[in-house]
């Protein structure tokens, strides 16, 4: 499906957080989960799907994971446990 989203990964509760930006959401969890991005994800275990939020236009999705990357770490915690008080891993749902 694509469609613009940013998302939040973690490697578990209020572990190490990855924030990012895609067109296809469960394609890009699919190849964080897999290994198959190298880089900070697969370095430091980023593997559970913990946030996100669809947008229609890229560009808007753009600017807002700018804002949250720009953010404290307490704000980025306030703004999963918003959504997902357990941390569950949200990839079960696509």
């Amino acid at each position: 499906m694509k469609q613009p989203a940013i998302y939040i990964m973690a490697s578990r509760r209020n572990g190490t957080l990855y924030t990012g930006v895609t067109s296809n959401l469960s394609e890009r969890i699919y190849q964080h989960k897999q290994g198959l991005i190298k880089g900070f994800t697969s370095r430091y275990g980023c593997t559970s799907l913990v946030y996100y939020e669809f947008y229609e236009e890229m560009v808007p999705a753009i600017l807002r994971e700018k804002q949250i990357k720009a953010g404290s770490r307490r704000k980025k915690l306030e703004l999963i446990e918003s959504l997902n008080p357990t941390w569950r891993d949200l990839y079960l749902d696509f």
